[in-house]
């Protein structure tokens, strides 16, 4: 490929996008031209697929609307699409799912991944909570003294 090409495209590309993948629950908005109007509409759905490379790199969104399943595949760096939320990460292990396309109703959900704290216990997270200086156990000690002296 040229330079002269190369730089066009490096101009064209987006840096405000966020991180997702296949198995996200992403909202998409667009904007909308009707005529002289512009408006910007949200479609909510999970991503199946995402394919190509540098501008031309799309990725295809599927939702469930009124029992019929809707695709649609939107450019990554399209002037049009006004912003990306990721809603949940999906936990799943390939790059393509197109399986969902035969799924219907409770099993077409992909599972959300679980974020996982350091301090599993909720000994530990009290533990956590209390300044390094001071024993974790001294307030509970002490209000247990004055119920029992009362």
């Amino acid at each position: 490929m040229s330079k002269v090409i190369e730089t066009i495209e490096q101009r064209q590309l987006r840096d405000n996008l966020p991180q997702f993948k296949a198995g996200d629950t992403v909202r998409v908005h667009f904007k909308v031209i009707e005529g002289q109007r512009q408006r910007i509409q949200v479609f909510e759905g999970i991503v199946i697929k995402r394919q190509g490379a540098g501008v031309r790199e799309t990725f295809t969104v599927r939702k469930q609307s009124f029992g019929v399943g809707v695709e649609r595949t939107f450019p990554l760096h399209s002037p049009k699409i006004e912003k990306i939320e990721v809603q949940a990460i999906g936990d799943v292990n390939r790059a393509k799912l197109y399986y969902l396309r035969e799924k219907v109703g409770k099993k077409a959900r992909v599972r959300e991944r679980q974020q996982r704290d350091r301090l599993s216990s909720p000994r530990a997270a009290a533990d956590a909570e209390t300044p390094e200086g001071e024993a974790p156990d001294a307030e509970v000690s002490e209000a247990a003294d004055g119920q029992e002296a009362s």
